[in-house]
């Protein structure tokens, strides 16, 4: 990691007059914006469903089920989401998902009862799906070894982002238009328009862009240069073959167990704040935006962390290792002590400090550059996202059969702690963060 900032800072460097420009920086600004909207539109549905389960006469179990549905598409997409990245390149692949997504969250206000709404969810999470991939993809190309962190964060910083503005902003057009369905029609449209912002900046290389200069690409290439050395010279070239590998099952396993804990919170903490705690839309919204937003600070700056400490000469491996660490044993405790806790500020404090520390592996959507060569990034991240996915589809069904069964959410959060708990043995143990697999 080392050798990269020593080859590639003179280029940058030597001439004051041609510093490079920012351009990756700009593009992954970009996916922060375009993964918030992702999240506005793919939380609406958890936002609004106190009103919905009201409008349809539907119980938790069904509940649980409408929360599931959009990543039963969504995780099905994710491997051949990343290929179709790897072939075509993640430009058009990142414009034409926003576009579809947006799409279905649009015609989402036109459902009249739960069984079409489940579908338009089915249409929003196959659209969906390549985004993530796409963007492990992009971080790949653009960034430097010593960038790639931040990269990450903010790629996946839009979730916890999104979440919170998705709370604030569906909650309060509801509020002002009285209706879900122009909330819902209202986010759509936007989403569309972002899509054609998005194909008119991403490039799929820094030498396709018109407004990078030389010295950002000669910075860019120098990393590459050194990240393309520790290839395998003997490399299989079978992606089947990724699978033989313990790194690629840690990955898979602990991306799961995290976003076992970040949907549970993502898809129940809006009626568990409404049920248990009796909070009305408006201080629903509120509570939700500050639990979301303490993860989008908290990934931002693990983020920063991770590449300050990279930079300053620590190895890729202790970085992540302890960073994934302290996060996941933090998070773990606090949803924990949420069980112990009856006091709603304390209850919400709680939940912020949980998503503050667990939005830290955001740091996972390095991984799958760590491990695999430029050719298969896609693929990887694919396979990553969908192992998240498959908590995805099962977590919120989950919890709505638990609280129908029992009443209460006590069981939900111990099945989020016990999430917590593998997510550390996941990142800590099981992945070897030094090498890129031979395959």
């Amino acid at each position: 990691m080392q050798s990269t900032t020593t080859v590639s800072a003179p280029a940058a460097t030597a001439n004051p007059a041609h510093q490079p420009t920012k351009v990756r920086w700009k593009i992954f600004l970009m996916m922060l914006f375009l993964i918030s909207i992702n999240y506005i539109d793919r939380a609406s549905l958890s936002v609004a469903m106190p009103l919905i389960a009201k409008e349809f006469d539907i119980g938790p179990a069904v509940q649980g089920l409408l929360l599931s549905s959009f990543f039963w598409t969504y995780a099905l997409m994710q491997i051949p989401g990343g290929m179709l990245a790897d072939r075509f390149g993640p430009r058009v692949v990142i414009a034409g998902a926003t576009l579809g997504w947006g799409f279905f969250q649009a015609i989402a206000a036109a459902c009249t009862g739960w069984v079409p709404l489940l579908l338009t969810r089915l249409g929003l999470g196959a659209a969906e799906a390549p985004i993530y991939p796409a963007g492990g993809k992009l971080n790949g190309i653009w960034m430097t070894q010593t960038e790639r962190g931040r990269g990450a964060t903010l790629l996946d910083g839009g979730a916890p982002l999104g979440a919170a503005l998705g709370a604030i902003l569906i909650s309060g057009l509801i509020a002002v238009l009285g209706s879900w369905r122009m909330a819902f029609a209202i986010a759509g449209g936007g989403t569309v328009l972002a899509g054609y912002f998005a194909w008119r900046y991403i490039r799929n290389h820094p030498r396709q862009h018109p407004g990078v200069n030389e010295a950002e690409a000669r910075f860019i290439e120098a990393s590459h240069a050194a990240d393309a050395a520790k290839e395998s010279a003997d490399a299989s070239g079978r992606v089947l073959d990724f699978f033989r590998f313990r790194s690629v099952w840690g990955m898979f396993f602990g991306w799961m167990c995290f976003n076992a804990l970040f949907y549970g919170l993502l898809t129940w903490m809006p009626n568990y704040l409404s049920k248990v705690h009796g909070f009305d839309i408006k201080q629903m919204g509120g509570a939700v935006f500050i639990m979301f937003f303490s993860g989008f600070v908290g990934e931002m700056f693990g983020g920063w962390l991770a590449d300050k400490w990279q930079a300053a000469g620590a190895s890729q491996s202790k970085v992540l290792r302890t960073l994934f660490g302290i996060s996941s044993i933090i998070a773990t405790i606090a949803i924990f002590m949420v069980t112990q806790i009856k006091d709603p500020i304390a209850v919400v404090v709680l939940l912020s400090v949980t998503l503050f520390f667990l939005r830290w592996c955001g740091l996972f959507w390095c991984v799958p550059s760590i491990l695999g060569t430029r050719a298969r990034v896609g693929f990887l991240g694919g396979t990553m996202n969908l192992g998240g996915n498959v908590a995805g589809i099962g977590v919120p069904i989950v919890v709505g059969l638990i609280v129908q069964a029992t009443g209460s959410y006590f069981m939900a959060l111990m099945l989020f702690t016990a999430a917590g708990a593998g997510l550390f043995v996941c990142s800590t143990m099981l992945i070897d963060y030094s090498k890129k697999l031979p395959v």
